[in-house]
């Protein structure tokens, strides 16, 4: 079984990734993900269905818009809305998600705000498991590659077991995809 370490360097290695639930609106992670992942080089795509574009790019209203398929696709968006964007990466052919949860993927603390601050819906990751998709269900790729205090908080979760792949969740791990 991989770890959620495992998981993250595989999702963080990969050139295409897009960022459902980027807001024009609203200071949200989503869009914070986005611009660290686009200012490390990552080919970024964004989408959301209220924007044109953000940040200067192009955002498309759904995966399906895409030009391309992206490599993997983080979630930061309600559980429910999670769950239609794994069936679009599941129409799409998208191999890797990561649903966002501050909190890891075993949340310890903060259990009674757990639909406010995640991403993670359990019938999502079911698909995502029956579909071979690879799935980090929790945590933040800026507690992998972001700044020093994401990647405290990143510490101080491991210590916890808060970012261990929750057993029974489908978290799989995907041979690697070559890309074009």
């Amino acid at each position: 079984m991989a770890t959620v370490n495992d998981l993250a360097r595989e999702f963080l290695s990969q050139k295409r990734l897009a960022v459902a639930g980027i807001s024009g609106t609203r200071d949200v992670p989503g869009n914070h993900i986005y611009q660290l992942l686009r200012q490390r080089g990552h080919e970024m795509y964004a989408v959301s269905p209220h924007l044109d574009t953000f940040d200067g790019d192009a955002c498309y209203p759904n995966l399906a818009a895409l030009p391309v398929v992206p490599d993997g696709v983080v979630i930061v968006t309600r559980p429910e809305i999670t769950l239609d964007v794994v069936k679009q990466c599941i129409d799409t052919g998208v191999t890797r998600v990561w649903m966002h949860d501050m909190r890891g993927t075993l949340p310890k603390f903060a259990k009674e705000s757990g639909q406010a601050v995640s991403s993670v819906s359990d019938e999502a990751v079911r698909l995502c498991h029956q579909h071979g998709i690879a799935v980090i269900p929790g945590g933040c790729p800026r507690q992998f590659d972001g700044d020093f205090g994401h990647k405290c908080m990143r510490w101080m979760l491991q210590v916890m077991g808060a970012l261990e792949v929750p057993e029974g969740s489908g978290a799989v791990q995907q041979e690697k995809v070559p890309t074009a």
